[in-house]
């Protein structure tokens, strides 16, 4: 049976601030970049969606119960704030926008974003041990954060089984390891990190 820890509230909040402010916000931001034919504003969201991926890939690796899904949720809230300003190119478009609306909502969700994100990493810190023993995933501690995923899990995916939704975050999580390293290797290091064509 399993028995709430105090801090389960919190994160059900984050769970609905992570909803907010990497699903909808950036959804409308994209779509509204489109609308308004804003290419920075185009290329920053794709950026972001091709990273924050991840925390898609978490989300089904803790409906499986996976103690990946640890350091990928951690990897995630790192790497969203650095891919969202790590672009040289991108951030002299972003700041030569002239002063728009979207400029400024834009501008405001990236460090908005960016500070969920820190202290998100910051918060989760201390459940990286969930990562790194089987016997304390067990536990109420660590099952406390597969309880929203699972409910994301009954309203969307009601009838699949949680083990093969897990094998699938698995799947996804190599394949985004891939492309990951392929970056790193060899995008990166052919282009440094002020050009992205």
């Amino acid at each position: 049976m399993f028995n709430p820890p105090w801090f389960q509230p919190l994160i059900w909040l984050d769970f609905r601030l992570a909803l907010i402010l990497t699903v909808a916000m950036p959804l409308v931001l994209l779509i509204w970049a489109f609308v308004k034919k804003v290419p920075v504003a185009i290329t920053l969201m794709t950026i972001y969606w091709r990273v924050a991926s991840l925390l898609a890939i978490t989300v089904y690796l803790m409906i499986g119960g996976a103690q990946l899904s640890f350091f990928a949720g951690f990897a995630a809230r790192v790497l969203i704030p650095l891919s969202l300003w790590f672009w040289v190119d991108v951030n002299d478009e972003v700041t030569d926008l002239p002063p728009r609306p979207i400029k400024l909502i834009l501008t405001a969700w990236r460090w908005a974003i960016t500070g969920y994100s820190i202290i998100g990493a910051l918060c989760f810190l201390p459940f990286m041990q969930c990562g790194f023993s089987g016997s304390l995933l067990k536990s109420d501690y660590c099952r406390a954060w597969f309880q929203p995923p699972l409910a994301y899990k009954n309203i969307f995916h009601g009838g699949i089984d949680v083990g093969t939704l897990g094998a699938l975050g698995i799947a996804a999580l190599a394949f985004y390891a891939v492309c990951l390293g392929y970056f790193l290797v060899v995008r990166l290091g052919k282009e440094g990190r002020i050009a992205l064509d």
